[in-house]
């Protein structure tokens, strides 16, 4: 195969880096291991000191990374000793009380409360069974945590640990029959007789008596048994006055299917299977909510059947007269998140057919809701802090009457606060930009919240009044920067990176420009840095609609340009790339510097349905994917000859899982487009992708099977032009190796010979194994050698 070279930098042998003499850069280097780049730090977070922030690191090219420390008056990394680092993460991942000094984790499966002003540690359990999830309750006298399904009370100054709830695996026993009747007449009779004549029985009797009322002083309060009817407990919450317990039940759908994967290499030398995931459109089980109320002890059901619109029926059935059935809508209910003193909750409901969120008042006493906040959308609810059906939404409250949200109502993740008593909704930002993260100040005075409104591709941090107006901007360097504020919130944490330099960790004041400090070095090896790496142009061009498409764009040196064209097409569907941070496509990034170095121009296009360009961009697929999102990249193709000079018929395309469908699809719909494709790890026919991703965009197969078939390349497999590359991995568990299987076997009973598979009988979806890496790519640079430069 041919091979392209690039001045000489390292790669990996066995467990340790290597830099090699000067000499060529190959296809094999790029994509030997990640590792030869240099380590960038990695999930940062601060320590409960205020002082001390630690991140995961690996600048000694271990086998795995270790959890560093860094200080804001020592700024240099130390690595921490391996009996701490468990300590460390534990309360990391702990709770706060309201003035955030106490702090209640779980460690090693015990429960413990640290004082953050004196460091005295409480251990409140040591037990064999796991405790987690601890939160304060009772207005913050207590540590409530979870044992196995239950919930237990650590009362903090007498001591005393209470439990609060007790569920039942089964179902409730039939009521049993009150026994009125101790014996027949003639036993009572006798019984009455002996206790009237006999002073012994009724001495006995009297002690007897008072031996069980002393006894029952001293046993435990009897709690109400919570019967799960062998469903699934999820969501087991405590309110913050400690009166309300809501727990979430599911019970999964009894005919469900799952998928197999067969492993081929093993070390058994048999063959193994490995359970996988569903189909789109299989049984998808359901969910019940419930409130018990402890002061009460009754148990209510969250009653969701009233939600505005919960009968609603899509729009899309339009298109299958006949189908008018009206029926309730099955639910997820998120929640309850509770005001600070607990005077109010609100509920985060989904539809599970995802095209209905509620926000909604829940009333405690009787489990009915309200609803303060009802977002619809006919494609698909999501975005930027809104998240999918199971939660992951940013919400709360900002004080005992006013909540916090995002929504995409105007088209664009904006932050929102709602008056619950009255409904009356602000808008806090606006403007066509996403908040992409928000974060509520302890004092409850401010947001902190990540927005790309400098331009798509960058990601500043901003501080913004609860109230509204103008966000001041905290940070400064342009890319991205991914944000850990001290809990003191004096300090900001964060990762940087910019189009060609990898991430970074900064440390800086957290006042509007303050000068940041480096603290990490090592995200480039000095082999890495002699290379000079494109700063890829972030550009725009104009779609067919009119819509503006941004999109990097690689140049080749005027004296090198060879006329032909790569684009590229990012997986995910709902991802960016044409961004100015670092991309998690570095082997990619790499290979359009060496296809650019060699004469190409390449182009990396935001396609139809990328993340970070508002509601009507991420929904542009909607019941078509290879519709509007591969006019983009046709267009892209139209933009590449007319306005750079490239030879129209030298254009080829390639992309990883979307972009390997997008790639299908472009082969098959667009002749003449691109004269070769390299598909890899690609959905061939969406029917047989998954549940959550795929009903999202296109509904269901049975009800929506328009959708399906314009949007499957299997069916439009005699229309191949050109020539076509496919890799797939075999034990692929997210893309089927099935679906790569399929699509082969219609090529040969349609006799298409201009196509070619390579599969990798050791490789998921994600390839692990360098040499997996590097026969793909070689591959692809074959095939644009061989197919554009003629």
């Amino acid at each position: 195969m041919t091979k392209w070279v690039l001045p000489a930098i390292i790669f990996l042998s066995a467990n340790s880096l290597y830099a090699q003499q000067p000499g060529p850069l190959t296809v094999e280097k790029i994509m030997r291991d990640p590792k030869w780049i240099g380590t960038s730090p990695d999930n940062v977070f601060w320590g409960t000191d205020n002082q001390t922030v630690y991140f995961n690191w690996n600048p000694d090219k271990q086998l795995a990374d270790s959890l560093y420390a860094t200080g804001i008056k020592n700024n240099t990394p130390v690595k921490t000793a391996a009996a701490e680092r468990s300590l460390i993460t534990a309360r990391s991942e702990g709770t706060y009380n309201q003035d955030q000094s106490l702090l209640a984790y779980s460690f090693q499966g015990d429960i413990f409360l640290l004082d953050i002003k004196t460091g005295k540690t409480i251990r409140i359990t040591s037990t064999t069974a796991p405790e987690t999830k601890p939160v304060f309750s009772f207005g913050g006298r207590q540590v409530v945590y979870q044992q196995n399904r239950d919930l237990f009370a650590w009362d903090r100054t007498t001591g005393t640990t209470t439990q609060l709830t007790s569920f039942e695996t089964s179902s409730k026993p039939p009521a049993e029959k009150a026994d009125k009747d101790k014996g027949n007449a003639e036993e009572r009779y006798l019984k009455a007789q002996q206790l009237e004549l006999m002073a012994i029985i009724r001495d006995k009797k009297t002690k007897a008596d008072a031996a069980t009322a002393f006894n029952k002083q001293y046993d435990p309060k009897p709690l109400r048994s919570l019967y799960l009817n062998d469903k699934k407990l999820q969501s087991v919450q405590i309110s913050p006055d400690g009166r309300y317990v809501t727990y979430r039940l599911y019970k999964a759908a009894a005919d469900a299917r799952n998928t197999i994967v067969p492993e081929f290499v093993t070390s058994t030398g048999f063959t193994t299977d490995i359970r996988s995931r569903d189909k789109v459109g299989a049984p998808q089980g359901s969910f019940e909510s419930f409130l018990y109320d402890r002061l009460r002890d009754t148990v209510l059901p969250i009653v969701t059947s009233n939600l505005t619109g919960i009968k609603d029926r899509p729009d899309f059935t339009k298109d299958y007269p006949g189908r008018d059935s009206v029926v309730v809508r099955e639910v997820i209910v998120n929640g309850p998140y509770w005001s600070e003193q607990g005077t109010h909750a609100i509920v985060d409901i989904r539809s599970q057919d995802n095209k209905d969120r509620w926000i909604a008042l829940l009333d405690p006493t009787t489990g009915q809701l309200k609803t303060i906040n009802r977002q619809r959308d006919e494609a698909w609810i999501a975005g930027p802090g809104i998240g999918w059906s199971m939660g992951g939404s940013n919400l709360g409250w900002i004080d005992e009457n006013t909540c916090w949200f995002q929504s995409e109502a105007s088209g664009y993740s904006h932050l929102y606060t709602t008056q619950v008593a009255t409904g009356q909704t602000k808008q806090l930002t606006s403007g066509a930009y996403e908040v992409q993260d928000a974060q509520l100040s302890h004092d409850k005075k401010y947001f902190y919240i990540i927005t790309n409104e400098i331009h798509p591709g960058e990601k500043q941090l901003y501080r913004i009044a609860v109230t509204g107006g103008k966000a001041e901007k905290l940070t400064s360097m342009q890319g991205a920067h991914e944000v850990s504020i001290s809990p003191d919130e004096k300090w900001i944490a964060y990762r940087y990176s910019y189009s060609n330099k990898p991430w970074e960790l900064y440390l800086q004041p957290n006042n509007a420009g303050a000068k940041p400090v480096q603290i990490t070095h090592q995200a480039q090896s000095e082999e890495f840095r002699s290379y000079p790496w494109r700063d890829p142009q972030v550009i725009t061009f104009t779609a067919r609609d009119n819509q503006p498409v941004y999109a990097r764009l690689y140049t080749p040196d005027p004296a090198k340009k060879n006329g032909a064209a790569v684009i590229f097409v990012h997986g995910a569907g709902y991802l960016q790339n044409a961004h100015k941070w670092w991309s998690n496509y570095f082997r990619e990034y790499m290979f359009h510097n060496l296809l650019t170095d060699k004469g190409y121009t390449v182009l990396d296009v935001d396609y139809r349905g990328s993340a970070g360009y508002g509601r009507n961009w991420r929904t542009g697929i909607y019941r078509f994917m290879g519709g509007k999102d591969l006019d983009d990249e046709v267009d892209a193709a139209k933009y590449l000859a007319e306005k750079l000079q490239v030879d129209a018929n030298r254009i080829g395309i390639y992309g990883g899982s979307y972009g390997g469908f997008m790639t299908l699809m472009a082969m098959f719909t667009k002749p003449g487009v691109f004269a070769s494709g390299a598909a890899l790890r690609s959905v061939t026919d969406w029917a047989h992708y998954n549940h959550g991703y795929t009903s999202n965009i296109l509904n269901e197969p049975f009800t929506d099977s328009i959708a399906y078939r314009r949007s499957s390349p299997i069916y439009f497999a005699d229309g191949l032009k050109g020539k076509l590359l496919m890799c797939h991995g075999m034990v692929d568990t997210n893309v089927h190796f099935q679906d790569i299987v399929r699509l082969s076997q219609r090529l040969i009973e349609l006799g298409k010979d201009n196509w070619e598979l390579a599969v990798y009988p050791v490789e998921d979806h994600g390839f692990t194994t360098p040499s997996s890496w590097t026969d793909e790519y070689k591959r692809i640079l074959h095939l644009f050698e061989n197919t554009l430069l003629k």
